[in-house]
């Protein structure tokens, strides 16, 4: 069986790593044989944001690498539709696989439906209920055009269900979570940030802020600043700055206040660090508000609204929006709070195997 796997941003790359693996472990074990070709669209292209994901996961390299970036939703889109195509028509695979909701997502999904290879959608069933949000329409249209609908929770498959879509629905689990998983201990035995850093653990605040919901609108990124800021009186704030983030902060004058720290972009492993070490995450990236619950690392969302609702319920993730007041009292009570914990919320380690066993099974 030929699989092809989209990929082109970095939760992306940290999901196909633990399919990938369980692609070799089916090899290895005389299973039938999936023969894998990764499309690397180039959404993410610093090397920050890309390669370095793929040396730390050991994920075999693209075999094709499109360098697709910038422009706007529909250039960017189109432009990928237009060599995917092509790509699949040269390549025939049998299965087009696709993750999470960005727009390599839906340019895979489409090319993959209109030229009638099925699709398989890891993370289907997600669901923010805000259309202004492009990743939003992205998940939508890649689940309505996907042949096996692969879900992290429950909460997915139910999503999928109201919608409609009951067929080739699968309850597998996170991968996210078994990469969390399998890199904690990796990351500890050879990640040396927190040492360059000269942090101390539970003695800092790690941020991430680069969706376009916050980072477009001047009113929503200054308040996000002005947020950390506050917190920064704390405990110091570690922001790790995505390459488009940084441009607009630079083109508006803005400046990060006293006691947050910008960096440049981290590979996997120092993120897996800084989330497993940090006193409060604070975010608005759906992978990272998963991985601080993976970590037992309290956070708060810089969003009005999530995808990831299970965090919400359990305590451990509070949405704060992008109000500066909110950001800072919402820290605090969400360091201060004492939750229980359960690590089967997003499966049991085993979602990749299950990804492959169904793909398998469908042909």
């Amino acid at each position: 069986m030929r699989l092809m796997t989209i990929v082109g941003a970095r939760p992306q790359f940290i999901k196909a790593a633990a399919v990938s693996r369980a692609v070799r472990g089916q090899r290895a074990a005389g299973r039938p044989v999936i023969e894998e070709s990764i499309v690397h669209t180039g959404q993410h292209y610093d090397h920050g944001m890309s390669q370095a994901f793929f040396d730390d996961l050991g994920i075999p390299a693209p075999r094709h690498n499109l360098a697709i970036n910038g422009g706007g939703h529909g250039q960017m889109t189109g432009r990928m539709l237009e060599r995917l195509e092509e790509i699949m028509l040269a390549d025939q695979p049998d299965w087009v696989l696709v993750y999470g909701d960005t727009n390599s997502t839906l340019a895979g999904a489409l090319a993959a439906a209109k030229l009638n290879i099925p699709v398989a959608h890891v993370e289907a069933g997600l669901r923010s209920f805000n259309r202004r949000m492009p990743e939003e329409v992205n998940r939508v249209m890649a689940d309505h055009v996907s042949t096996l609908l692969l879900c992290p929770t429950r909460t997915a498959v139910d999503h999928l269900s109201r919608e409609g879509l009951t067929r080739g629905v699968h309850l597998v689990g996170d991968v996210m979570y078994d990469i969390a998983m399998h890199a904690r201990g990796t990351a500890a035995a050879q990640s040396t940030i927190m040492r360059d850093l000269g942090l101390t653990p539970r003695g800092f605040i790690l941020a991430t802020c680069h969706r376009a919901e916050n980072t477009d609108d001047p009113q929503r990124l200054a308040g996000i600043l002005a947020g950390l800021g506050t917190l920064a009186g704390a405990l110091p704030v570690i922001l790790p700055l995505h390459p488009r983030t940084a441009g607009i902060i630079a083109k508006r004058g803005l400046a990060t206040p006293t006691g947050v720290r910008a960096i440049p972009p981290l590979g996997f492993m120092d993120m897996v660090m800084l989330e497993s070490q940090a006193g409060l995450i604070a975010t608005d990236s759906g992978g990272v508000q998963k991985e601080a619950y993976f970590y037992q690392t309290p956070c708060i969302t810089m969003r009005d609204e999530t995808e990831w609702t299970e965090t919400v319920d359990s305590g451990w993730n509070r949405l704060v929006g992008a109000d500066p007041v909110r950001i800072a009292s919402g820290g605090r009570a969400a360091m201060a709070a004492q939750l229980p914990w359960d690590p089967t919320l997003y499966g049991d380690g085993h979602a990749a195997e299950k990804v492959v066993e169904h793909i398998l099974a469908a042909r």
